[in-house]
């Protein structure tokens, strides 16, 4: 069953949608041209045109124009149909059958599809997935790939050093599968259906609601029908409620809800600041001579420098036909603006030790993301009045092991069954409107997840040493393959990754080979594979907080490395007509919603927010 307020906002939607194909669009270039016409009697041209920067109640534009939403009830709420938070719902209903109980469970993803917007390396440890779903071999999992080589290197520029994979390191594979995350969660999407968990994808959650009492209501979906310059247009609709007892939030990594809610409830009081990684994928079909399905290969080194974090994966799938899956990631806390993790990507794809593998093979898919780096001291506060947090918008990723899918799982899984006794008890006391599950992070920090992240908790940060990743590889060797992190200290981060960079005048400029167009591409039509698309009427959904900040600060003192460190053009600096100085244009049709602009802008100038449902990649198994 549908809601009666969901068919009611599909219907509007579908109208909206019929009455947008209809209308015939201003071209991007006329409209920059209007817009530069517009802007001229400024000194800085205005690039920021959302509500969450120019408040509608100032706008003229907006007087008499309807705003009332509609809004709906459920047990829980969950934002973001990702690993975490379909086995939360998953978990939910399976309880909820068992005992016979009844339960409404609504989940909204801001991608078109359950898994469109998935995108991971990825080699799956399953765990959690034995324990949430045991018959999944049955019921049809794509897991298809077990392991059964794993190799692992330093790299220099053009030699590789092979280095041994002894038992009990991260590192190792034996038991876990080879899998295109993207496929998986879609899967899991379908068992959660089957079940009787509401999912609606192309629903993005753009604004947390709140209780006179200050515990969370729930979260409002995205409005939508907004033009360019900001104003409404005669197709705008206002997005709707969904209030519930408990609204689980795992939005992924670097979540926009997330962020508000740590500033909310103060919730990163006690903890690390994050650091965050980018990882840049690609899908190729390759010859099957070279073809080795269940080899999983892993290497550091080149391209980066020793004092740069980061590494390389190459996956052999076996899906029928001679597929691999290759990335590069980078840590987001290096320090040179002048360092461009795309190129370093195509750049890796030349090394003697990979590019055999591509040659006379062909690209069909291409894709980024951020992912945390920041380990157990990192993980903040995960309850709050209300609701709480799981999966990677906290961080449980395993950085050593690669992996955060099965740590992810877990999470919703343990939140779901503390949530379950508190929603279903008849006599249920809570201070607040919204139920506050402390019980959730007690289960956490008694579970294998805790213990597994706190015996890796120095890895990452060891890396901060003069001999870099060599010094970070002998820690690990020392007390992570011997002591097996029982260390009795925990080593803390460096700050936030945006204050690492360095001024431009003190880094040396990175010359980068111009790609082959065979092995390695050029930014745009590496994008053009990852099916991004969003309305182009609407307001850039990259917003900047003051939009003198580029020029003046980012370009003159880092030299723009926002148009570097994006992996999909979003960002470029362009000459002004005047001929005198530049401006930041925002390609926002471009983002493939990695969110490492927000993360890693040096004057925290840059605020992701939700663009209208649906938008952004359309990966395929990705």
């Amino acid at each position: 069953k549908v809601p009666l307020c969901f068919l009611t906002l599909i219907t509007h939607r579908c109208l909206r949608a019929l009455k947008t194909a209809q209308t015939e669009h201003v071209s991007p270039q006329l409209y920059t041209t209007l817009h530069r016409r517009a802007c001229s009697s400024v000194s800085t041209p205005r690039i920021t045109t959302h509500y969450t920067i120019h408040p509608r109640e100032k706008d003229p534009r907006w007087e008499g124009i309807e705003m009332e939403r509609f809004a709906d009830e459920a047990d829980v709420v969950i934002v973001g149909g990702g690993p975490a938070g379909l086995s939360a719902a998953i978990r939910l209903k399976q309880l909820a059958n068992e005992q016979e109980k009844e339960l409404r469970v609504c989940l909204v993803e801001k991608a078109s599809q359950i898994g469109a917007h998935t995108l991971s390396g990825a080699c799956l440890e399953p765990s959690s997935l034995n324990e949430l779903i045991p018959d999944w071999k049955e019921r049809g999992a794509p897991l298809n790939t077990p392991v059964t080589e794993d190799v692992f290197s330093i790299l220099t520029e053009k030699y590789r050093i092979p280095v041994p994979i002894l038992p009990g390191l991260p590192m190792v594979n034996h038991g876990n599968y080879i899998v295109r995350l993207g496929n998986f969660v879609r899967w899991l999407g379908e068992q959660a259906e089957e079940l009787g968990v509401e999912l609606y994808p192309g629903y993005a959650a753009s604004e947390v609601l709140f209780h006179e009492d200050g515990s969370v209501k729930g979260v409002a979906t995205n409005d939508v029908g907004i033009a360019k310059d900001g104003s409404p247009k005669d197709v705008f609709e206002r997005g709707m409620e969904l209030h519930a007892k408990v609204t689980i939030f795992g939005e992924g990594c670097h979540g926009h809800l997330a962020k508000q809610l740590y500033k909310h409830f103060n919730l990163r009081e006690n903890c690390e600041p994050q650091t965050y990684a980018i990882g840049l994928k690609e899908v190729w079909m390759i010859d099957e001579k070279k073809w080795r399905p269940g080899r999983v290969e892993h290497s550091v080194g080149w391209p980066l420098n020793r004092n740069t974090y980061g590494g390389s994966f190459l996956y052999h799938l076996n899906e029928g036909e001679p597929l691999v899956a290759l990335g590069l990631v980078v840590g987001l806390d290096y320090t040179n603006p002048y360092l461009s993790p795309f190129r370093e990507f195509q750049r890796w794809k030349h090394h003697p030790f990979v590019a055999p593998t591509l040659e006379g093979g062909h690209r069909i898919a291409y894709g980024a993301r951020a992912l945390n780096e920041g380990g157990l001291q990192s993980i903040p506060k995960l309850t709050f009045p209300g609701g709480l947090l799981i999966g990677c918008s906290p961080g449980f990723m395993n950085v050593p092991k690669i992996k955060g899918t099965h740590t992810a799982m877990k999470s919703g899984m343990l939140a779901a069954e503390t949530i379950f006794a508190k929603v279903t008890a008849e006599d249920v006391e809570s201070e607040t409107a919204g139920l506050h599950v402390p019980e959730y992070a007690e289960a956490l920090k008694s579970s294998w997840v805790w213990k597994e992240l706190h015996a890796v908790r120095n890895i990452r940060p060891s890396f901060h040493n003069y001999f870099g990743l060599y010094g970070g590889m002998i820690y690990t060797g020392i007390f992570y393959w011997i002591f097996r992190g029982k260390e009795p200290w925990t080593l803390k981060h460096c700050g936030l990754d945006a204050h690492q960079l360095k001024p431009a005048k003190d880094c040396t400029p990175i010359e980068y080979p111009k790609p082959d167009g065979k092995i390695s591409f050029d930014l745009l039509s590496s994008v053009a594979l990852s099916g991004t698309n969003h309305e182009g009427d609407q307001p850039p959904h990259l917003t900047l907080k003051d939009d003198s900040v580029p020029v003046n600060r980012n370009l003159a003192v880092f030299d723009g490395p926002e148009q570097r460190f994006c992996p999909a053009g979003v960002y470029e600096y362009v000459p002004l007509e005047s001929g005198d100085g530049m401006r930041l244009q925002i390609n926002a049709q471009n983002c493939v919603h990695c969110k490492t602009c927000d993360i890693k802008d040096p004057s925290q100038n840059i605020n992701w927010v939700v663009p209208e449902g649906g938008g952004g990649p359309a990966y395929n198994g990705m």
